[in-house]
């Protein structure tokens, strides 16, 4: 049986709660970092509003109805989008995208394993 664990979220809308498997956890924190690191370095005007991963945890209950919890893939895909429509001129977004797209597959490998132990 497969175990999960959470990464808490914080960005400019609230908060966000991403559901991960426990052995890529780390993966998305490590990617959340080197982005935000590089950033500050992209020159086109409009920059995604990435996130800052405030946690980890291994359980998570959310209470408040206003929240919801995001599969690790789902939120992925969408990091991968946000980053891909960036106009950027300068700097080699390509090794940023690289990064994503690497984690993007081994989730989707992941996913496909599970669905094939079910």
């Amino acid at each position: 049986m497969s175990t999960y664990a959470y990464a808490i979220l914080q960005s400019r809308q609230g908060l966000q709660f991403v559901q991960m498997p426990d052995t890529h956890l780390y993966q998305l924190t490590a990617l959340h970092q080197r982005l935000h690191k590089e950033l500050d370095k992209l020159t086109a005007c409009e920059l995604p509003d990435l996130p800052v991963v405030l946690a980890e945890c291994r359980s998570l209950e959310l209470i408040s109805a206003e929240h919801n919890i995001h599969q690790g893939l789902e939120y992925i895909n969408q990091l991968k989008q946000s980053f891909a429509s960036i106009p950027e001129k300068s700097y080699p977004l390509i090794s940023l995208l690289t990064e994503i797209r690497a984690l993007q597959a081994q989730l989707e490998q992941w996913y496909e394993e599970e669905d094939d132990m079910e």
